[in-house]
């Protein structure tokens, strides 16, 4: 047997060897959910509905979420207590983490995947941060009134490079504008309404609306045409009305489509309200169980998830799109908190909090079909976000 021959077969013994010490496999099925009490990540996967790791030393996670590398390998999780961790889910570990601030709520990833913000409580503000490394890239203090700083809400990404958040107490929006470089151009948009709470961005990244807690109504900015500020829309949904108390504020990036309308929570209000998306007015509201928190519409636009506040966090109800009314109610367990839906829509996944429960339903039948055991479960997020705007 001649040398190349012999150098030939070692080399494929020690290529089958490595091949069956390493699986490959990519990350298009992949998510984690967020454990909030433990500080830890569940790595999961929807291909089999299985939990494939648990990752640890995270920080504080009572109120966290989570975004994407472009290639869907690195989740950016922010936490907390301020804290910025990138997890690499195929080698399962921890490559980078940074306590950026005291008190955080929430973050997003610039267009082009090279930056990662984070919208601070304290100190009020947003950090932005290189996505290799974490190194810090901008600081923009919330400064309003006389140098006061506002909590920052409702961070989303927006095209070209931008970043547009809410200021909490002092009632503006800004646009941060990372197109030209590291120093950012800010836009401010002052008297948009009282206590913007939560934001959203349509899909195609053209319209932020936000939330607000200090009156009925919500601010609308087309990002086309930021020079015409923030108009109000749906002044009048609670007029005349006493609204309910809130046990939990609800979150706006959790909404629907269907066709021309869009469904969104009314806050203190057992309502989900209809809007025609071409003119922002209200054409419709759909009374539901409880006060909604989460309204997530599915992939394929037919049906929409909603879940509520305390005391009826233990129910969901299913929302036809087509009719725009309730479909059915479910009762999955205690505290639920979070819903995703796969890729595709085949399934939706219900994180229960009091029940240390991840549930699977399939949306044909909206059998249950899987119960995942996981630690005091809350946020739960699928890599394909990492190609959507705003999420």
């Amino acid at each position: 047997m001649g040398y190349r021959v012999i150098t030939a077969i070692a080399v494929a013994l020690l290529l089958a060897g490595g091949a069956a010490q390493a699986e490959l496999r990519g990350t298009g099925d992949l998510g984690v959910v967020v454990q909030r009490e433990a500080g830890r990540l569940s790595l999961v996967e929807t291909s089999n509905r299985s939990v494939l790791a648990e990752i640890g030393g995270l920080g504080d996670l009572s109120h966290a979420s989570a975004v994407f590398s472009r290639d869907e390998r690195y989740a950016y999780v922010f936490g907390r207590d301020g804290g910025l961790t990138k997890v690499d889910l195929l080698t399962r570990e921890v490559v980078a983490r940074r306590q950026q601030a005291g008190n955080s709520i929430g973050g997003a990833i610039s267009q082009d995947g090279s930056l990662v913000a984070v919208s601070n409580y304290e100190p009020g503000g947003v950090r932005v941060f290189d996505a290799e490394t974490l190194e810090p890239v901008a600081e923009i203090p919330a400064r309003y009134g006389d140098g006061e700083r506002s909590k920052v809400v409702g961070l989303v990404d927006a095209p070209g490079n931008r970043f547009v958040f809410s200021l909490f107490e002092a009632g503006e929006i800004w646009i941060a504008d990372f197109s030209n470089g590291d120093d950012p151009e800010i836009t401010r948009l002052r008297d948009v309404g009282r206590k913007p709470y939560d934001a959203l961005i349509t899909r195609d990244g053209r319209y932020y609306i936000a939330g607000l807690f200090g009156e009925d109504g919500l601010a609308l900015v087309d990002l086309w045409h930021p020079e015409d500020g923030a108009r109000e829309i749906l002044p009048d949904y609670g007029r005349g009305e006493e609204r309910l108390p809130v046990y939990k504020m609800p979150h706006l990036e959790g909404w629907a489509l269907a066709g021309d309308y869009a469904l969104l929570p009314a806050v203190g209000r057992h309502e989900v309200l209809v809007v025609d998306r071409d003119n922002w007015e209200e054409v419709g509201r759909i009374p539901v169980y409880g006060q909604p928190v989460f309204i997530m519409a599915s992939p394929t636009g037919r049906e929409a998830w909603v879940n509520f506040a305390m005391p009826d966090n233990d129910t969901l109800q299913i929302l036809d799109l087509e009719s725009l009314a309730v479909a059915q109610t479910l009762k999955p367990g205690k505290g639920v908190l979070h819903m995703e839906f796969t890729p595709r829509g085949e399934a939706v996944w219900v994180s229960l909090r009091d029940e240390d429960e991840v549930v699977v339903y399939d949306t044909a039948t909206r059998e249950r079909v899987t119960t995942l055991r996981v630690d005091t479960p809350s946020g739960i997020f699928f890599t394909d976000r990492a190609g959507r705007i705003g999420l």
